[in-house]
Formats: C-alpha cells, structure tokens, sequence
C-alpha cells in the first residue's frame, strides 16, 4: 500500500480507530519506545527504538494527483528541499513564494493581514500544519497558473468571513486554484470563509482533494469556471456539514471521481442545503460509496452531464437524486483505489477527517520504559501494586507494566498523579494473567474505619488519565452465597475514574457491578473505550456517569448466586450534557433464562433529577434473554423520561420498535456513532 497510486487506505488507517485489531498486532504497529534510564535506573527494560522519520515528510498524493501528466510525476510537494517551521506571516510568504522546494511547518496561528490576503504559493511546496497547531486566520492561500506539485495539508484555515451570508463582494477563499496542476489538499479544517472554501477553477487538473473538513459556509468547493473539459479531479474522504451550495459544484470536469464522501445537513440549524452533489456542463462523474445525511437535492446533474452513481446511501434526503446521460469512466484505468462501505463512512470520517496529531509533528515519540512483575520472582516486583508505586509522580511519558501469566491476589490502584500507563498481560491469552480480590461493598476494613463501599470495593482502580490495559483477567470473586449475613453486596472487578482509558482484549468478570465507569468528579468528563473483550455479571454490571464505548465485545449474563436468572447490564448515572454508555457491534449471551434480563435502568445517583442516564446499543445481537421491554425504571425515575435506545440490533432478543422500545431513526444513529463518543480522542495501542 506504500505506492503513490493506492494510499488511501493507508493513510485510513493511520487515522481511524484501531478496532477490532488483535492486541498484539495493534502493539506492534504502534509501541516506539526509547531507553529512559535515567528515571527508573539501569534495571528498567526499555522496547525497541522509536522509528527515525515521521512518515508525513514522505507521503504523495493517491487519485488523480497521483497520474503521471504535464511533465509532472505524481505530487510529493517539497520533500526534496528544506524543512523550515514558520509562525510568522513574512517567514510563511517567503518560503511559500519561493522558487526553491520547502516543506514549510505552521506551527503556530498566523493572522492574515490585510484580511482576505491570499498568499501566492509556488510550485514544489509542502505546506504542513504541526499537529493541531497550525492555523492560518483570515486568508488563504492562491496557486497560480502552471503552479504545480503543491501539497497543502494538516491546516486549519478559517475566518474570513466579512458579516455577508453569500457575498458577492469579497472573493476570499481558503484555497484557490486557476490553471494548477497535480495539487494535494489532505487532511485540513476549511470554515467560515467570506467565499468558498475550495476553487478548483480555470483548466486547473490533477487535484485530489482527501480527508477534509468543510464546514459553517455559504460556498463549499466549487470546480469549473472554464469551457474546456480538461480537469481531472479526485474528491474522497470528505465531511461536508453545514454548508449551503456548491457542495461541490463541478462544471466541465473531464474526469471528476468522488468517493466515501459525508455530506451532512443537520436540522434545526440556521444553515440549509441547497444542494449536494452537481455535476454540470459536461462533466463525466463517477460518484461512489458517498454518505448523504439530510440533504436537499443531494445529487444532481445537468442534461450535458455524465453521473454514474454506485453505492451511496441517503438518509433523511429530499428533493433530486439524479443518475445517467452515459456509462462515465472507469477510475481504475487511471489510478487504484479501494473504497470503504457507505454506512462505515459518517463514523469514520468523524474521526478521521482533519488534522491529525501525527502529521506535521518532527518530534520522536516519548520514550516509554516497561517494568515486569512476576510471581516467581524473575521479574522486577512481585506485584502489580508494587510496579505502580514505582512510577514516579506525574511521569511525563508511557510507562509500560508487563505482568507475566500467573494470579495475582491483590488490589491495585493507579492514582491520578500517575498517567500513560499500560498493565499488560504477556501470556499467550489474556486468561493467563490474572489480578483478582474479594472486597464487597460491605466488606469491613482491616482498620476498623467502615465499610469499603461499592468503589472501595475495586480490584482494580484507575485514576489517571490515558491509562490502558490489555491481555489480562480483572476479577471480583466475592462470594455471595457464603457472605449472606453481609450488607452490601455490590462487589466491583475493574473501577475507573479518568479520561482517555483505553482496554483492549480483557475479561472483566463479576456478578453485581463489575464494571464501574465513572469520572473523576461529576463535573468532569471521563471516556473510555473497552474493544475485543468480555464483561460478565448480573446486576447493574455496567454503571457509573462516564461517557464510555463497550465495542466488539461479548456482554455474558450470570445467574445471580441462588441459581435464578434475572437483572440488569447497564445503569448509567450520565450527567445531561454527556453521552452514556455505547454498545456498539457487540453480543449479548449467557446461560440464563430467556427474557429474564434488561439492557438497562436509569441510575439517578443520589436521587439527582437534573441526571440523564443514557445507553445506546446499536448493531448487536442480543440473546433471548433479554426482556421484549427491555429497559426498567429506577429509584422513582421513569426511563423514558431519560435516554435509552436501540439501533438495528438482531438475535432472539431483538425486537421492533413500540414506546417500551424506542429504536434510533437513521438520522438520529448517524448521531450516535462511536466517534460522537469519543470526539478528539483517538485510542491508540502503546
């Protein structure tokens, strides 16, 4: 996938989730540590070093900037001359008029001045924001006739927008093009320009135009203003929302290939389509495996036109769908490429499209130190608690805590002033390393000060953020039957209380409220993200106020502890302005009686009304043991007053939708994606 010619889902790939990815595979793919001696001592075991050169100072354009035409052998900008990094206009101007090559990083916000200044950007330049750093208010950039081999990405340009909605007045766009060639815009947020966000104008050919965002405009990307058909253009992996026309607008494009594309128009908001989709003049356009999400007229052609639609989806569109005027072009006699499925394609550009933190950046990665633990005692400690307390306070990078298969009988805490760090099992299957206790939420402490309580009660607690856990068991195995005489039996396996924890490939296994998400205070925001694993229980096993995603994992019902079969997963306790908990491509099983179990009941902690708990679980198949009404009122709080839902699940224990089961409109699960969740979070193996 490393040719110039099929990229695309390479870069995808960099970008997106690593879901539903064997843990050792997603480890290998992203651990690059280094030697950190100096913090642990000359014991600690560092991994392999961190690779030399960040990939985006090499990377080429895939579609149509891609085909060798014009003298010009595909697009790679300026990757033969210089690096510098800019944070002032006058250093941007000279390097990017320049006639030399440069790989010029913004690494900072540059004010145009005056607003709407377009800076005339000469051939043989990469143009690269770092990280999230790099934005360019109020202006833009302009590439001339015969500019070529010009590679804009990783930017966030925006702002100058002039109070008018579609002005006439002030041609201010982020990027204009007019007579270009072989040009690559990758991975920028474009917004609330006083004109369009993108032009593609007069004769300008061999664009590619990838993994954008453009948004809150009157004009979005408008091709054409020519009577030659000469433009070939490829438009993929875009997030169109909340823009009025030109969306885009295409006329005389000789090869206009648009693909895996979400167009979105929200309702309710001041901003409404005109039109998605246009194909005009005599534009030949192949149009595939797009998302149009609310739009008005979402794909439209004129009689002179070709469009040759294939696989798109449109939910909640209106108004002209239009198809033909001949069999179009074949994009594969030009380039290769391969397409994502339509309905994957709002969730994967919500979190993928934009920039990135990984483009742009010249730093290594941190170093990251492992320290092993034991039972036999070949390992540095012995225990998991005692690795933990030798992470240093408020460590600055990954710590890595490789557990060897064995049971390991103890608690463990991770306080917050110990972030980025790993518990990782090193066995061949993550039922080899095991940390279990046995502390109800009525168990007495050993100092006589009380009862834990039910978070007390963890075997293992997390209170730092960007913590991760994988390949290993976390176990409660209280046991009821013999504790009768106590009170208090809410026993909890694995506690967090952070942002950014991410597990992946482990088992959670309890009976009454194994799993509790929660945060660190309530006014705190606290996600989670937990793949490839399972989680077991019977009672309320999934709870707590945390905005946390439970994705390609298997949910195991228990009988409770005399043998009957009957309670609740989930209790979300979420706070109004949060999302709860997601269930997403997961499945319910379990040896339990059928119809015994609910999905869920709406935990108002501490009797707070101002609470909306909420559970959506979406794309699953649940077993026959859940209830055909399958959510439950609690503590005098009615469910339905709150936010509970269903989305296309299957299995015995689905059902349709009727007011006991509200099911998700395709509108409203385009909403509720996995990346609504965890918004500029993207978990990552390290």
């Amino acid at each position: 996938m490393s040719a110039a010619r099929s990229k695309p889902r390479h870069r995808r790939r960099r970008t997106a989730l690593l879901i539903g990815v064997p843990a050792a595979l997603a480890a290998a793919a992203t651990l690059a540590y280094g030697t950190v001696f100096g913090v642990f001592g000359d014991d600690a075991q560092p991994t392999a070093q961190a690779a030399a050169a960040p990939s985006w100072a090499t990377d080429t354009a895939d579609g149509f900037a891609s085909v060798n035409s014009r003298g010009q052998n595909g697009t790679y900008g300026g990757r033969d001359g210089k690096t510098v990094t800019v944070k002032t206009l006058a250093d941007l101007e000279k390097y990017a008029t320049a006639t030399e090559p440069y790989v010029i990083v913004v690494a900072g916000t540059i004010n145009m001045a005056p607003v709407g200044k377009e800076i005339k950007v000469a051939s043989d330049k990469t143009i690269v924001g770092s990280g999230t750093a790099g934005q360019i208010a109020g202006g833009g950039f302009f590439l001339g006739n015969g500019v070529h081999n010009v590679i804009i990405r990783n930017l966030t340009i925006r702002d100058s927008y002039q109070g008018v909605w579609n002005d006439k007045e002030h041609d201010f766009d982020a990027i204009q093009m007019d007579g270009a060639h072989h040009i690559w815009i990758d991975h920028n947020d474009l917004r609330h320009m006083a004109d369009g966000l993108i032009d593609v104008r007069k004769n300008s050919t061999n664009i590619t135009v990838s993994w954008n965002k453009l948004s809150d405009n009157n004009k979005a990307f408008g091709i054409g203003w020519t009577e030659n058909v000469v433009t070939d253009i490829t438009i993929h992996h875009n997030w169109i929302r909340e823009t009025e026309q030109r969306n885009p607008s295409t006329d005389n494009a000789a090869h206009a290939h648009l693909y895996n594309n979400f167009l979105e128009d929200t309702a309710g908001t001041a901003i409404s389509s005109s039109y998605g989709n246009y194909a005009r003049g005599k534009t030949s356009m192949v149009l595939e495996n797009s998302y149009f999400q609310g739009f008005k007229n979402p794909v439209i052609r004129d009689t002179t036109a070709t469009l040759v639609q294939r696989g798109n989806v449109f939910s909640g569109t209106s108004g002209r769908n239009e198809s033909g005027g001949g069999s179009g072009f074949d994009p594969k006699g030009y380039y290769g490429y391969s397409l994502d499925p339509a309905a994957d394609v709002p969730a994967l550009l919500k979190s993928g499209a934009g920039p990135r933190t990984s483009i742009g950046t010249t730093t290594r990665a941190a170093a990251a130190t492992t320290l092993t633990v034991a039972k036999d005692g070949s390992g540095q400690y012995s225990t998991v608690q005692a690795a933990v307390n030798a992470v240093p306070a408020n460590n600055p990078s990954r710590v890595v805590i490789a557990v060897k298969p064995g049971t390991y009988r103890e608690t463990v805490k991770v306080p917050s002033n110990k972030p980025h760090l790993t518990i990782q099992g090193t066995g061949g299957s993550r039922k080899d390393t095991v940390i279990v206790y046995n502390n109800a939420a009525g168990t007495p402490k050993p100092d006589g000060s009380g009862t834990y309580g039910t978070s007390g009660s963890a075997t293992v607690a997390v209170e730092a953020d960007d913590f991760q856990a994988r390949n290993l068991t976390i176990t409660n195995d209280f046991d009821e039957r013999a504790n009768q005489g106590l009170s208090g039996h809410q026993a909890v396996a694995l506690r967090t209380a952070a942002d950014k924890v991410f597990l992946d490939s482990i088992i959670v296994n309890g009976d009454q409220d194994t799993l509790l998400l929660d945060t660190a205070a309530k006014d705190r925001l606290g996600r989670v993200y937990l793949t490839n694993s399972y989680v077991t229980g019977n009672v309320d096993f999934v709870f707590g106020r945390a905005t946390a995603v439970i994705d390609r994992s298997i949910l195991t019902l228990k009988k409770r502890w005399d043998g009957t079969s009957a309670g609740y997963i989930t209790a979300p306790s979420t706070p109004a302005d949060r999302k709860g908990f997601l269930i997403n491509r997961s499945t319910v099983n379990g040896d339990v009686s059928a119809a015994s179990f609910f999905l869920g009941r709406n935990w108002h902690a501490g009797g707070d009304a101002s609470l909306r708990p909420q559970t959506t679980v979406r794309n699953s198949t649940l077993s026959a043991a859940i209830k055909p009404t399958p959510w439950s009122d609690m503590g005098g709080f009615s469910w339905k007053s709150d936010r509970f839902a269903e989305y296309r699940n299957t299995g015995p224990g689905a059902g349709p939708a009727s007011t006991n089961r509200p099911q998700l409109t395709d509108a409203q699960a385009a909403q509720q994606e996995v990346a609504d969740w965890l918004g500029d979070w993207t978990p990552t193996a390290s």
